[in-house]
């Protein structure tokens, strides 16, 4: 499509948008009441099935066991880096700052842990229930054995990535013993393809978008009935197992003594790619934890899709590209030019609004992340630091002693060390300038 002028003056933030201008977008229609197509009931379907098969992750992924095959980050305070933003902004932050750490969850060291894994474990349950004696109450480890193995072995999973949804889905269904086949754009990180080849996964690659290579895997897991294809764009497994983290983040606040409510609002800052692990997470976070938690996306100035389609109403029918972007970033996981047929509609009510980044700006966060607190995060984990600003500006509200603020890290952990220092090197470069 191209764009339509009206649609600029009804909406004159796409004009900096265009210009990869950044952006605080804030929803008109934030807290409005809606019909959501889920509920807390969904939630804990999901919670449940994680529960039924934390016996076999155990197992099958022995760097689950110490947590008893829960998939689950720490939530870790950033005194130092607090202190650190504070030098280098006027408008200082007054609330406390931490970290929800998804960079190290276990398996693939990202967010996609969440939704990705949960759909493959969902599938592997249907196949075994449909072909097993297999019963809910079970010890789900048995689905390890040999018997299980040779039965997943005649089903396929296929799913399109741009990195870290391949690693979580690819590693855990080769895992399974599906015949396991990743679809990936030219935004992939050869070390993520590497990593996925040499865990049995077929790798297929091509020198186009994320969306193109979405059309293609969805078209070609058409062809065999017995391949399952995991959706980005749209899958409501997906989505539910990221709203899962709404009932761990509540325990975690709890632990911390974080209270939540009128006078101590929550903020959370997400980055946003296709904008479904983002939405699940919200919502599981506004059905589960309440009103008084807000969440904020962030994403690429090349490719700020999410809001986009949510500023103009349009959701997943216009993409960055209709409106001259080139989506090109170094956000890797951010790379996205159409949003997910799910984010912008669940997310109308549920989301307080979105900031748009240029790339150097995650560069310099990464690097002083790991120079106050040593952590290490890939470049798109590092996003949600740069809304703090943006939100404590247009929102002065939520920059009291009383709020927290949560930056949610969404991956990092696999990254090569010789990547890792690169980046670090680079954000160190720019910091110096």
């Amino acid at each position: 499509m191209t764009i339509d002028q009206s649609l600029i003056t009804r909406h004159p933030q796409i004009k900096q948008l265009i210009s990869r201008t950044p952006i605080f977008w804030q929803n008109p229609d934030y807290g409005q009441s809606a019909n959501l197509p889920f509920s807390k009931a969904d939630i804990f379907d999901a919670v449940a099935r994680w529960e039924r098969f934390a016996p076999y992750l155990a197992l099958a992924f022995p760097e689950t066991a110490k947590m008893h095959g829960v998939i689950e980050s720490p939530l870790i305070e950033l005194d130092q880096m607090k202190q650190r933003w504070n030098e280098d902004h006027l408008n200082k932050l007054a609330g406390q700052l931490y970290l929800k750490a998804d960079n190290q969850l276990p398996i693939s060291g990202s967010i996609k842990s969440r939704g990705g894994i949960y759909e493959v474990l969902k599938f592997a349950e249907k196949v075994a229930m449909d072909h097993t004696d297999l019963a809910y109450m079970d010890n789900y480890a048995v689905l390890a054995s040999d018997r299980y193995k040779k039965l997943f072995a005649n089903y396929g999973i296929a799913v399109a990535s741009t990195g870290n949804l391949a690693l979580s889905v690819g590693i855990v269904a080769a895992t399974f013993g599906f015949k396991t086949t990743v679809y990936m754009s030219h935004d992939a990180k050869q070390w993520k393809k590497d990593e996925l080849r040499a865990n049995g996964v077929t790798v297929m690659e091509y020198d186009t978008n994320f969306s193109a290579v979405v059309s293609i895997a969805r078209a070609a897991a058409k062809q065999d009935p017995k391949v399952h294809f995991i959706d980005d764009e749209g899958s409501i497994d997906l989505f539910l197992g990221y709203a899962v983290a709404g009932v761990r983040l509540q325990e975690q606040l709890k632990q911390h003594h974080i209270k939540v409510d009128r006078d101590h609002p929550v903020v959370v800052y997400l980055p946003a790619g296709v904008g479904g692990s983002p939405s699940g997470v919200t919502f599981g976070l506004k059905e589960i934890i309440g009103p008084y938690i807000h969440a904020v996306f962030c994403e690429p100035t090349h490719v700020p899709s999410v809001t986009l389609g949510m500023m103009t109403g349009l959701n997943e029918k216009i993409s960055v590209y209709d409106i001259g972007l080139d989506g090109l970033t170094a956000a890797d996981g951010l790379a996205v030019g159409r949003p997910s047929r799910l984010a912008g509609k669940v997310m109308r009510t549920l989301l307080l609004g979105s900031v748009t980044f240029e790339d150097n700006v995650i560069y310099r966060y990464l690097t002083q992340l790991m120079d106050t607190q040593q952590i290490t995060v890939e470049p798109s984990a590092a996003a949600g630091f740069t809304a703090i600003e943006p939100l404590i500006d247009h929102v002065p509200a939520f920059n009291s002693q009383n709020a927290t603020h949560i930056v949610w890290a969404t991956g990092g952990d696999m990254m090569p060390t010789d990547e890792q220092k690169a980046d670090y090197l680079k954000g160190q470069a720019l910091l110096n300038k």
